[in-house]
C-alpha cells in the first residue's frame, strides 16, 4: 500500500498545474532582529506559494552566526549585514555563491510621542535623559547609530544617555516601555504598509553612516532541502520585493532608495 501511494502521489505531481510542491519540507531560517516583522510575512507568502513550511528563530546577528558557528541547524541565515554571511562562506558552513543582498535597511531616530519634530538638532541639544541602541558589536543597527553619533561629533556628550540593547528589538521595546525617550530603530520596526502609525521619527541620512546592506546566505545543512532553496529564491520574487517596500527597505534594483511614505515624520 505505501509503495501504492507514493507512486500515486509521483503521478498527480506530474499531472497538476499547481505551484505547491508536492513533497514539503521545513526550512529553518535565522532572521536578524530588524528583520523579523518583514520575515514573517514573506515566511507566510512562501508557504502559501510553494506549500512548504518555515520556521524562523530572530536574534542579533552576531549571536545568530555564533550560534552556527557552534553548530546550531538553521538552513538559511538572513542577516543585517554583510560580514557575518561571509565570513560563514569562508569558514565552509555556508554554500560559496549562495550569498546575496536581500534589502538595504534605513536608520530612524524614533520616539514614541506623536507630533515631536525630531533630527540631528534634537541630538546636539541633549534634552533627554536616555537615548536607545542596540550593541554596535552584535548589530549592524547598532553600529550604525554609533556612526551616527560619531560623525555629528556627540560621541563624548552622549556617553552618559546611551542604553544599550542586545539587538535592534531591545532598543525599540526600551522606547515603547518608557525606559528611553528616543531610540535608533530600524525604519521596519515603526511602519505598517509604509506608513507611521505611531509616534514621530528621523530618517537618518545615508551619508551619517555605512550602508546597511543585509545579506542572506544558503548554509552548508540547507543544501539539500528544497523549502531553503526554494525560499532563497522567493527572496527576489516580486512579491518578496513588494513586502520589503512596505517595511521601509529598499532592494538593489531601486534606483531612488527606500521606498513608502512616511506621513508623520518630521524633521
Amino acid at each position: 500500500m505505501r509503495r501504492f501511494t507514493i507512486q500515486f502521489l509521483t503521478a498527480a505531481c506530474l499531472l497538476t498545474t499547481a505551484p505547491l510542491s508536492c513533497f514539503a519540507e521545513q526550512a529553518l531560517i535565522a532572521v536578524a532582529s530588524n528583520f523579523s516583522s518583514p520575515a514573517r510575512a514573506i515566511a507566510l507568502a512562501f508557504e502559501q506559494e510553494s506549500g512548504h513550511s518555515v520556521r524562523l528563530s530572530q536574534g542579533s546577528s552576531g549571536k545568530l552566526y555564533a550560534q552556527i558557528y557552534n553548530g546550531a541547524p538553521f538552513d538559511v541565515f538572513l542577516s543585517a549585514d554583510t560580514e557575518k554571511p561571509a565570513l560563514l562562506v569562508k569558514e565552509g558552513l555556508a554554500i560559496e555563491g549562495s550569498q546575496r543582498t536581500y534589502a538595504r535597511g534605513t536608520l530612524a531616530l524614533w520616539t514614541i510621542d506623536d507630533g515631536v519634530i525630531i533630527n540631528a538638532e534634537t541630538l546636539r541639544a541633549g534634552d533627554f535623559v536616555r537615548l536607545a541602541q542596540a550593541n554596535p558589536r552584535l548589530a549592524p543597527y547598532g553600529l550604525a547609530a554609533q556612526q551616527v553619533i560619531a560623525s555629528l561629533g556627540l560621541t563624548q556628550a552622549l556617553a552618559g544617555k546611551r542604553v544599550i540593547g542586545e539587538n535592534i528589538s531591545q532598543a525599540y521595546q526600551f522606547v515603547t516601555t518608557g525606559n528611553a525617550e528616543l531610540g535608533f530603530v530600524a525604519m521596519s520596526q515603526v511602519l505598517v504598509d509604509g506608513e507611521l502609525v505611531k509616534g514621530s521619527l528621523w530618517r537618518v541620512p545615508q551619508t551619517l553612516h555605512s550602508p546597511i546592506a543585509q545579506d542572506a546566505v544558503l548554509l552548508a545543512r540547507g543544501l539539500n532541502n528544497s523549502a531553503a532553496q526554494e525560499f532563497m529564491t522567493f527572496l527576489t520574487s516580486a512579491k518578496a520585493v513588494s513586502i520589503l517596500h512596505s517595511f521601509g527597505y529598499s532592494v538593489e534594483s531601486d534606483a531612488l532608495g527606500p521606498v513608502g511614505s512616511v506621513e508623520k515624520t518630521d524633521g
